[in-house]
């Protein structure tokens, strides 16, 4: 068995010819660039881009298969250089009764995904572009990737806007299928221990991926997966545990950081516990522009008041982008991947004397500490980031 490094969650900005695809994304995310990226300066192995339903990405794709600078593959994929791309949607859908969500459906080819999009053409708005409302029943759509080969895998599942938990239901059960799902995305203010208070996410492989919306974030939160080689099909099966396959280890930013982790008042600006919200207001203003934090929605719909780890469940490692190395700026990391090859590789594989020879005493300590967990991190808040301290902080490992 192999192991991969594996972000499924990438946006397209804009088609080559500048059409819009993700309207929030950068301009530069193309899926050509997504993959060259992924490929030359993060070693992400395999890559999910999750807008390639749209027909202007479609024709992209079947332009670099023509001319050989990309390949299908036999288990499922595209092939470029070192890196295998998934063909994803993400995918809006609102049940009756229920808010908005986001769930990420995967196919093993670009004739499928084609055909995906022909059938969801006619219930949404504009295919083109990502992330659109699909009207239709969730357990439908459910039924047609399934049908069609594919997977399918609620998105991070806490955040306060538009996700299962956070924002559509309290249980899987009430909009999906629990048998036919392949896995579920934590998200960026999410980990392991926070959900596992939900017992019914724990015949499930987590996943963390960065949702990128630059080149830059790729790779900001990934996973190890292992599998006999980096396909589809063996994606599909390493989710479900088949054989050996498995996600071994969940690389992610420290959820406590995140700008949704506590409940926030958008008028006074107070963090607020989950206690302090009165009949959804605020109960130092009044004020009901109230962002319910993922930690506090967990907290009130878990079914259990301590998490119950899964055997099967791998350790969640917080990591750090090299973006947040203090003192570790533009022309100090080009001069690593010129050394290195990769993000990966600097972040996991060079031996710490190679970095200390090539950065320096104090950034390679950061990036040490950063292997096992230990920075210092100052806590992010009021819609902003935490960021890697270069004083006696507090310690999250």
């Amino acid at each position: 068995m192999n192991s991969y490094f594996v972000d499924l969650h990438v946006h397209i900005g804009r088609t080559e010819k500048g059409a819009p695809v993700k309207i929030s994304g950068s301009r530069d995310l193309t899926f050509y660039n997504i993959a060259k990226e992924a490929s030359d300066r993060k070693g992400i192995e395999v890559i999910g881009i999750i807008d390639c339903q749209s027909p202007g990405v479609q024709e992209e794709i079947t332009a670099y298969l023509d001319k050989g600078d990309m390949e299908e593959q036999k288990g499922g994929g595209i092939r470029y250089d070192r890196t295998i791309v998934m063909l994803g949607s993400e995918i809006e859908v609102k049940d009756e009764g229920m808010g908005p969500a986001h769930l990420l459906a995967y196919m093993p080819t670009l004739d499928s995904m084609r055909a995906f999009t022909e059938w969801m053409r006619p219930y949404m708005k504009n295919v083109q572009l990502s992330s659109q409302r699909l009207y239709v029943p969730a357990r439908h759509l459910q039924d047609e990737v399934v049908g069609r080969g594919g997977f399918l895998i609620p998105a991070h599942i806490f955040t306060p806007y538009k996700s299962v938990y956070g924002s559509a239901t309290t249980r899987l059960a009430n909009m999906l299928d629990p048998d036919r799902l392949a896995a579920v995305e934590l998200g960026l203010s999410a980990d392991t221990e926070m959900a596992s208070c939900l017992s019914e996410l724990d015949r499930y492989s987590f996943v963390t991926n960065s949702d990128a919306h630059s080149l830059g974030k790729i790779g900001r939160e990934y996973n190890r997966i292992d599998m006999l080689e980096p396909s589809f099909e063996e994606l599909r099966l390493a989710l479900v545990r088949e054989g050996g396959r498995q996600v071994s280890a969940n690389y992610g930013l420290n959820p406590r950081l995140g700008k949704y982790h506590r409940t926030y008042c958008g008028v006074c600006e107070s963090v607020l516990d989950e206690r302090e919200v009165a009949s959804e207001r605020c109960l130092y203003c009044g004020s009901g522009k109230i962002v319910r934090g993922v930690m506090d929605r967990i907290q009130s719909i878990a079914d259990r008041t301590e998490p119950n780890i899964a055997a099967h469940h791998p350790p969640y490692r917080f990591q750090v982008p090299l973006e947040f190395i203090p003192g570790l700026g533009k022309k100090k990391l080009a001069r690593l991947l010129e050394l290195f090859g990769t993000e990966m590789n600097i972040l996991h594989r060079v031996g710490e004397d190679e970095l200390r020879q090539a950065a320096g005493d104090e950034i390679a300590g950061y990036l040490m500490q950063a292997r096992a967990g230990t920075l210092a991190l100052q806590v992010g808040g009021g819609g902003k980031y935490g960021k890697v301290s270069r004083g006696n902080d507090t310690f999250f490992s």
